[in-house]
């Protein structure tokens, strides 16, 4: 039986291969833990053993892992716009420690960054001045002197982008008539339709329906003088350069800029019949993704503007629909000493699978209690729910999982590949949670697959999501308004068939592996869409062409290859800034963290390179940066929610990874080979694996 219904089925494994696999399997006995240290890394095996205890630890009692998920200052500050323009009142405590992380994340020019120790972002600062303004700040605070400084500088409060200019306009500061256009009626468009709520990505979708309330609305939460933010603005330029047309006569920049002056001239003479019909038909489509209490899309701001939409539209805060959404907010406050956390979003799925994976790497029992609480809650959250993505794939079943505790109109595919790819290193060993799983493990294989793009990618939430002219509307300025296929999806779904027993041969895959191609960079890299940024995208790829048996002495991934030993820093670890979104200058360069350095080494292990003096500097770096309680300390964030725009600091990277990557390292010292790709041989012939092989 095969999951795609194509009748192709994995390779045959070879004599040699299953004695391998026999004579590795006669050496588990069931115990708990079976790796060892290799004696040429001193102190590899204490520390594999002691991540290994941390990690197991740090499972929740109902099976899954999480850490927290940190962004930028503009979250935090959006929290205090939302209970401003709602009227619930914030408890003063709780606003104190919400001001003391906006506060603690001022950089020395005064502005705000998108990440740690990256340079001032006006928007970031200007929202976070105007939070600050709201909880009482004097213009003369030392900290807003500084801001204002740094903001007038750069040509002052009218530079910011699209969405802060939707802030700005709602409490008064900003004009409506210039912020660019959304016309509620777009909702009401079909499908099929270039301009339709299901042509952008699910992120912008969840966002833009409910703005379409605020939009129309055109809510205005009137500031007394002392509380706005007019200083901000430079009186000869109130209005940036933002939006100025391109000096060519035709460019798709200039018709959209002509299009949003006659969408806004609309806006102030709508139909009042087709008005009335398109909010009526955004509400029905936003009530149902409210159910349950993940919230809308489960990312905080289309949480926060399903609020405000409910709001305009007559929800009092004691309404039970409003209490749901507003507790999914609160549920992303998260205490941390003297300060506050709030979240965009939590990552329980992303980070359980990770997790997994780097146990099953480092050796973890199948008969562990640990995996069992693990399956247990896949299961409770398996996505069961057609949603958005059945526009483009309408003939496919339900399956898979989302990134959060609760999204189930929007599964994506780089969660249920990760969490696909540890259930088929685990069940060879376990036919009776094989058996219990069989559903389920099935169904999410025949999604993933049937997500692929008609260009032979992945995406994270949507196929062939790639209309990219509509990047150029000025709404979309920051660029990050679709969904397209990526190399690092396609390299994580290439790693998946793999593990299933597919070969480059299988028709997906060999689709995909065309895709890379054509994606790889000049230097050998890939762009890393979902993490930062090359060396992510390019740890992503091999791993998936390793693991669908694409050869590595091929010369493009001989460049890949050189294309890490060659942006390895002196100290014996990798790094890369968040700038290399913006420049190529800075790709795989900078300061070393343990997760990109774990992404560099397991390329490099992957590619056949456990020799090179590289990856074992690479190897010792990880080794003496572990600290006493049995993990690595990592500050800068590795994490890209939207690049330019939008990163993210994953608290458990620093956990995972490093422990996943010193144990492929001791696996292939030891045995020659990686123990999940051992794992997957004997998957191979499971009677519970989705492809069979006709032997």
């Amino acid at each position: 039986m095969d999951i795609t219904g194509t009748g192709k089925t994995g390779p045959v494994m070879s004599n040699r291969e299953e004695a391998r696999v026999q004579e590795r399997e006669s050496t588990l006995q069931g115990a708990e833990l079976f790796g060892l240290s290799d004696e040429k890394v001193e102190g590899l095996g204490q520390t594999i053993s002691r991540a290994i205890s941390w990690l197991v630890s740090a499972q929740n009692p109902n099976g899954y892992w999480v850490a927290p998920l940190e962004a930028d200052a503009t979250i935090p500050s959006e929290y205090l716009f939302l209970h401003e323009i709602i009227g619930r009142p914030v408890d003063p405590g709780l606003r104190g420690k919400i001001v003391e992380s906006i506060l603690s994340l001022q950089g020395k020019e005064g502005g705000w960054p998108l990440f740690k120790d990256g340079d001032p972002d006006i928007s970031a600062t200007v929202k976070a001045y105007l939070a600050l303004k709201l909880s009482g700040f004097s213009p003369e605070d030392p900290a807003l002197v500084r801001a204002r400084a740094w903001i007038l500088s750069r040509g002052g409060a009218g530079k910011v982008n699209v969405f802060t200019r939707i802030a700005l306009a709602v409490f008064g500061q900003y004009d409506w008539e210039k912020v660019p256009a959304l016309p509620a009626e777009m909702v009401l468009l079909p499908s099929w339709f270039p301009f339709s709520i299901y042509s952008v990505s699910y992120w912008s979708r969840t966002v833009i329906v409910p703005l379409l309330f605020i939009y129309h609305h055109r809510p205005l939460v009137k500031l007394s003088p002392e509380r706005g933010i007019s200083e901000l603005f430079d009186p000869a330029h109130p209005d940036g350069e933002r939006f100025l047309p391109s000096r060519k006569f035709f460019t798709f920049r200039n018709v959209f800029l002509r299009l949003d002056s006659l969408l806004r001239f609309w806006n102030r003479h709508p139909v009042p019949f087709l008005r009335k019909r398109a909010l009526k038909a955004a509400m029905e489509w936003m009530v149902p993704r409210l159910a349950g209490e993940g919230g809308l899309g489960a990312i905080y701001p289309a949480m926060a503007n399903s609020a405000v939409a409910l709001h305009l539209s007559g929800y009092g805060l004691a309404h039970p629909l409003m209490q749901r959404v507003l507790s999914s907010i609160d549920d992303l406050v998260l205490p941390m000493g003297e300060k506050v956390l709030v979240q965009p979003c939590v990552s329980p799925i992303w980070d359980t699978a990770l997790a997994l994976g780097a146990l099953v790497e480092a050796g973890l029992s199948p008969d562990s209690p640990t995996i069992d609480r693990a399956m247990e809650w896949y299961r409770s959250r398996e996505v069961h729910v057609a949603g958005d993505w059945t526009v483009r794939v309408p003939d496919c079943e339900p399956g898979g999982w989302a990134f959060q505790f609760e999204n189930e109109y929007y599964p994506d595919v780089d969660d249920t590949a990760m969490v696909l790819m540890g259930m088929a290193k685990i069940f060879p060993y376990r036919p009776d949670l094989a058996a219990r799983m069989d559903d389920v493990f099935r169904r999410a294989c025949r999604w993933v697959v049937a997500m692929q793009g008609t260009d032979g990618g992945w995406a994270a939430f949507d196929k062939d999501n790639d209309m990219l002219i509509l990047n150029n509307i000025p709404f979309a300025d920051h660029g990050a308004l679709l969904d397209p296929s990526t190399a690092d999806l396609t390299g994580r779904v290439l790693e998946l068939l793999g593990g299933l027993g597919y070969g480059p041969d299988f028709p997906p895959a060999a689709r995909a592996i065309r895709y890379l191609r054509r994606e790889q960079e000049k230097d050998g890299s890939w762009f890393g869409r979902w993490g930062v940024n090359y060396i992510y995208g390019t740890w992503s790829v091999i791993a998936g062409l390793k693991s669908i048996g694409v050869g590595m002495d091929e010369p493009w991934i001989i460049r890949a290859m050189n294309y890490l030993l060659e942006r390895q820093n002196e100290d014996g670890g990798w790094g890369e800034d968040c700038l290399s979104y913006a420049s190529s200058d800075f790709s795989g360069r900078g300061a070393s963290t343990p997760s990109q350095t774990a992404w560099a080494l397991i390329s490099l292990l992957h590619g056949g390179y456990c020799d090179h003096p590289s990856v074992g500097k690479g190897i010792r770096y990880l080794v003496s940066r572990m600290g006493e309680d049995g993990t690595w300390q990592e500050e800068l964030f590795t994490g890209t929610g939207f690049p330019r725009v939008f990163y993210l600091r994953y608290h458990m990277y620093r956990h995972y990874f490093p422990l996943w990557a010193l144990s492929l390292y001791r696996n292939l010292k030891k045995n020659g080979m990686a123990l999940g790709h051992e794992r997957v041989a004997v998957w191979k012939r499971s009677p519970y694996a989705p492809i069979r092989n006709s032997a």
